[in-house]
């Protein structure tokens, strides 16, 4: 497997398109021929499924000409013409549909491979404000029955039917069926669909479309499910109220698109929905595995294969983590400082603890949990002086990061007791007859030296001792087994490496003062070191990235490992598109190695860890959300990993 024939169907991802075409108003010849050239264009461009608005054929709008037997005549006529641009994509389309029995339906057709695979009527018909659809239609509750139509063949006219495009299988709700008590999307989501299609007709007014994306919103995280939902455009009659043409994607929560509003020309809104991540999730979520399935759900066959897929139109976060706009990074960096300092608050209360207890290095880890401290003693009325700092220099310590020590404690008026530890390091490598200074012992003995201060200094002077390592090094196992790998509470342990970097700059930005500002950032640009090797003329002589790999990288493999349930071939691809031009793909390969490596080899240091607090969707505690014996090979993984020529 090469990065240059990837098809990306084989990762789950399936594409679709929402469209709001230009309507013709009461016209289905044109509206027909308009659908069909979207059809066409769609199918060039690898798209499984297309929807279109409620009604598309006819208008929304078209009032009383219901009940027109003409244009009924002329709706059957424009499904051919769509059946015949449905080789290669499904279609669902909007159409009023006379059943057999006379009654009249607002329904969604499915149309693929030249012929109508079933029909889904609208449950909830609204009759309130500018609503009036009981006028013309009936309710397509518990409706089910076959249909042998002379134009198009047999199919179901139904609500309980769920059909499938190749990977995917998807139920369609219309409308005013999202808005209701019980949306059928959620049932059609236990029955097994994991896409849901809403063909939609609702009318903008002031805040309707913060609500609307709401609901859509909702309705895929409560069916950990994709979501999508296609409004009428504006040239539906504006005689009342105005249609916007608003398109959405969602998938289990998470906004995949949206198009923009009030448009005169059609606009299509294209992404690509993962099956597999799906699948995923709902293995995961044990509420929604264990809801009562409903059993009368019908599977219809729409399309044998996903068009192959070498790219993708959603994007790929480079940085999962990361909030990518500054209005919500700053209210997700308030959000998660508060969890810590809440977290770290309620630990010291129920210690008993009157004072917090820090390692303070100059590094970007021990400088938020620091801001961390400042911020729970302020939760507890307690003064600044209850944290104390204490800085270990050693043999491997660079000038550099001392001075930021110093100059952190004194910008925030803390206390910071320096006890050098080279002494007692040299004495207790000569007590071991060990001479070497450039190994794992002579590393780690100074870790271990300065966990031991820690604890002892804690029970002299009362206090806990807080932990600074991050997530990402957790996952990767960098870390001191019972040196720094141990606190009595970490505050960092969910906060991954490049969250980190962003809640040090926002804190030096929102809440630091002129000095305090100017010293944080002179830590945001000290290289990432454990700092366990001598110092080269008192300069940073390891660098953590050098050694192991950006943690840019390893925060992506994580996040798409642990939170998408993702195999790692998958990661790589992902990888690929999502750091096109930044990194090449035989280096990203080479780090996920790495990764792979050290998150395997590594958990014995996860089993036990300290107790520290969830402040994302992921975290590595033993008794929290990952279990994983300390046995587990990664010989399997890496073998697929191996197989990928990344040139």
């Amino acid at each position: 497997m090469t990065t240059k024939n990837v098809d990306l169907t084989d990762f789950g991802f399936v594409r679709a398109a929402a469209v709001a075409p230009v309507l013709a108003l009461a016209d289905p010849a044109t509206n027909a021929q308009r659908i069909a050239g979207h059809l066409r264009q769609l199918a060039d461009q690898h798209v499984s499924i297309a929807l279109f608005p409620e009604l598309c054929l006819t208008g929304y709008t078209c009032e009383d000409l219901f009940f027109s037997t003409g244009l009924h005549h002329a709706v059957r006529r424009a499904l051919t013409t769509v059946s015949e641009a449905t080789d290669r994509i499904v279609a669902v389309v909007g159409a009023p549909w006379r059943a057999p029995d006379g009654r009249l339906f607002n329904a969604a057709v499915v149309v693929a491979g030249g012929r109508i695979r079933g029909v889904v009527p609208k449950q909830i018909q609204p009759n309130y404000g500018e609503f009036y659809e009981r006028r013309w239609f009936a309710s397509g509750a518990d409706v089910d029955l076959p249909v042998e139509d002379p134009d198009f063949g047999e199919f179901r006219l139904g609500c309980n039917q769920l059909f499938r495009a190749g990977a995917i299988h998807f139920g369609i709700e219309i409308c005013e069926d999202l808005w209701a008590p019980r949306p059928p999307g959620i049932e059609q989501c236990l029955a097994g669909a994991e896409l849901v299609l809403n063909p939609s007709a609702s009318p903008e007014h002031i805040a309707k479309a913060d609500f609307r994306r709401s609901l859509v919103h909702m309705a895929s995280a409560r069916g950990v499910s994709g979501y999508l939902y296609a409004g009428c455009g504006p040239m539906e009659s504006t005689k009342d109220v105005v249609y916007g043409g608003h398109l959405l994607a969602f998938e289990n929560g998470k906004a995949l698109g949206e198009s923009d509003r009030f448009s005169m020309d059609a606009r299509t809104l294209v992404t690509e929905f993962d099956v597999e991540r799906l699948h995923h999730d709902r293995a995961q979520n044990t509420t929604f595995a264990q809801s009562p399935r409903p059993g009368d759900y019908r599977r219809i066959r729409a399309l044998d294969e996903n068009p192959g897929l070498k790219t993708l139109t959603r994007e790929i976060e480079p940085h999962p983590f990361v909030p990518d706009d500054e209005a919500r990074l700053e209210a997700r960096a308030r959000e998660i400082m508060h969890i810590q300092a809440t977290g770290l608050a309620r630990r010291a209360l129920a210690s008993g603890a009157d004072r917090l207890v820090l390692g303070l290095s100059g590094g970007l880890d021990s400088t938020l949990a620091f801001l961390v401290c400042l911020e729970a003693l302020e939760k507890l009325e307690r003064d600044p002086d209850r944290l104390h700092a204490l800085t270990l220099p050693g043999p491997a310590t660079s000038e550099h990061t001392l001075t930021s020590a110093r100059r952190l404690a004194a910008a925030a008026n803390v206390r910071l007791k320096e006890i050098p530890i080279h002494a007692a390091v040299r004495q207790h490598l000569e007590d071991l007859e060990h001479e070497t200074r450039d190994d794992v012992v002579f590393e780690n003995a100074q870790a271990r030296e300065r966990t031991q201060i820690l604890f002892n200094y804690g029970n002299k002077s009362g206090g806990i001792v807080v932990g600074t390592g991050s997530l990402s090094e957790l996952a990767l196992g960098w870390c001191t087994y019972n040196a720094d790998h141990m606190a009595s509470y970490n505050v960092n342990a969910g906060v991954p490496k490049t969250m980190i970097r962003y809640l040090v700059r926002w804190y030096a930005g929102n809440r630091a003062g002129t000095a305090l500002s100017e010293v944080l950032n002179r830590i945001l640009e000290t290289p990432v070191s454990p700092e366990l090797l001598p110092a080269e003329e008192g300069r940073i002589a390891q660098h953590t990235e050098q050694i192991i790999g950006p943690y840019e990288l390893h925060d992506f493999f994580l996040f798409h490992f642990m939170r998408n349930g993702a195999r790692p071939t998958k990661i790589y691809h992902l990888a690929c598109l999502a750091f096109d031009g930044l990194y090449p793909p035989a280096e990203i390969h080479r780090w996920l190695l790495t990764f792979v490596r050290r998150f395997f080899s590594q958990q014995f240091k996860r089993t036990t860890l300290p107790a520290g607090p969830k402040v994302g969707t992921i975290t590595l505690s033993p008794r929290g959300d990952w279990r994983m014996p300390d046995e587990a090979t990664a010989e399997g993984v890496l073998a697929e990993l191996e197989s990928i020529d990344p040139g």
